[in-house]
């Protein structure tokens, strides 16, 4: 049976002005009908166009085609043989730039929600693994090798469950004391519940992968240890911690946070709730540096926190916004203001250090820059003072440089970003890296890509040494 309406089955969501004031996820996912009913869009293309547009291959018709069906497990089963974290992708991924718009139905209407089925059918998975009515374990005969992978991102995540399927032994050593990465310090509660990636981590955990937290790569253990210790390969996938700033005066002002930091203390340490020992400012005013994703998680989070004005301050015009756009409708709904052709110069403080006001100057777009993005140059004489008490500086992140200081043969570039071949391996024999720590900050989607496709060209290496 084919749906031939030309619109999606819209997701249910919190009302802007309720969920402007909770941190409780605002989408809220399909019922079995609406599920059914979206999947019924979906044309069975031979050629599977959609595919293409994943950077972990689902068989994306495949699994629709167990929706239709009412097949649900089958369906997360397609799903799984591709992705190790389905029910985070269904929701973070930016489909409509990558599968979706590769979809037929695109060109005459709307696409197949695609990202909003997989959400779907994963959430089916993992209610039906707590109910236990099945099963997350997978019985896969061992090798005999060993591989550790350094960070619990999207990139070690996927690595792990890759090699693990191949019949590795994987341990992931992880930083901080919850495994996750970028998906809990760094996503927002109201977009991605800390229950859906414990799921996901207790998914690979019952498939065999372990988890060592607390263990700082570079400093607790090193990698040359990890060698010492029987690890055939290491794998980095430590992501782009380290915030970039504005460099202008005042930064170092009360009152001024990067996103990371902002985030971190909000997602990770949960200062949100009441109660929490996690100290955050409960700013009157915030201003928000930046256009991505990252600003526009904290600037709804400040809206959650209390704040009575939350303004997300860009450079650029609204076209060269590159939050998704799902995102920047919703911050729009909730009452999040958005200075564009604006530029900060100077964070102004008041006689105790505290952050009183935002300089600014106008802007306007230019010529093209490197990357095809048009430049944006001063306004003379434009500059104005923004009324704020808090400045959160979302402008982008880099590498944590510490495993290339303390690890011989690790070359990087740019900011940071360690150097690898076409087969994900550094200039360090045995290393692999992928994800943010590679490309800079990227996309969960497009770390979950480079931890799988590592995990490929490990096995290969494994194999072709030891001739099996």
């Amino acid at each position: 049976m084919v749906n031939n309406s030309k619109q999606k089955n819209a997701m249910p969501v919190q009302e802007p002005a309720v969920r402007a004031r909770n941190f409780d996820e605002v989408a809220l996912g399909y019922t079995e009908e609406q599920a059914k009913s979206e999947a019924e869009r979906c044309l069975g293309c031979k050629t599977k166009p959609c595919r293409s547009g994943c950077p972990v291959g689902i068989d994306i018709p495949e699994f629709i085609k167990h929706v239709v069906a009412g097949e649900y497990e089958k369906a997360y089963g397609v799903i799984e043989r591709s992705s190790s974290l389905a029910a985070v992708c269904g929701r973070v991924c930016p489909q409509e730039t990558q599968c979706e718009s590769k979809c037929v139905r695109g060109k005459n209407g709307e696409p197949v929600a695609i990202g909003r089925l997989e959400r779907f059918v994963a959430d089916r998975h993992n209610a039906a693994v707590a109910a236990g009515k099945v099963s997350s374990e997978h019985c896969v005969e061992k090798n005999g090798y060993k591989i550790a992978i350094v960070g619990s991102g999207p990139a070690g995540l996927s690595c792990a469950g890759e090699l693990v399927s191949r019949g590795y032994d994987v341990t992931v050593f992880e930083a901080l004391h919850t495994a996750g990465g970028v998906l809990v310090y760094g996503i927002p509660e109201f977009r991605l519940p800390k229950a859906i990636v414990n799921d996901e981590i207790k998914n690979l955990e019952a498939r065999g992968v372990v988890f060592e937290l607390n263990t700082v790569i570079g400093r607790t253990l090193y990698i040359d240890e990890l060698f010492d210790e029987g690890y055939s390969a290491v794998f980095i996938g430590s992501g782009a911690g380290l915030p970039n700033f504005m460099r202008v005066k005042g930064e170092d002002l009360k009152g001024v946070y990067s996103a990371n930091e902002f985030l971190t203390r909000v997602n990770l340490m949960k200062a949100y709730r009441d109660g929490s020992d996690t100290p955050i400012k409960r700013s009157r005013a915030a201003a928000v540096v930046g256009g991505g994703n990252v600003a526009m998680d904290a600037a709804r989070s400040a809206l959650r926190l209390g704040a009575q004005r939350v303004v997300i301050v860009y450079r650029r015009g609204e076209a060269e916004l590159p939050a998704r756009r799902e995102e920047i409708e919703h911050a729009k709904e909730e009452g999040i203001e958005f200075m564009f052709l604006t530029a900060p110069t100077e964070v102004l403080g008041d006689e105790h250090k505290n952050v009183r006001a935002l300089k600014c100057i106008k802007m306007e777009l230019g010529e093209p820059d490197s990357s095809g993005r048009r430049s944006p140059i001063p306004v003379a004489d434009s500059e104005f003072e923004l009324d704020v008490d808090t400045v959160i500086v979302a402008i982008g992140t880099s590498p944590n440089p510490l495993i290339k200081d303390t690890t011989d043969g690790i070359t990087t570039r740019g900011r940071g970003m360690i150097v690898v071949d076409e087969n994900c391996m550094t200039a360090r024999d045995g290393v692999y890296a992928g994800g943010d720590a590679v490309t800079g900050a990227a996309t969960v989607i497009l770390a979950m890509g480079a931890g799988k496709d590592a995990a490929a060209h490990i096995d290969d290496a494994i194999r072709a040494k030891n001739k099996r």
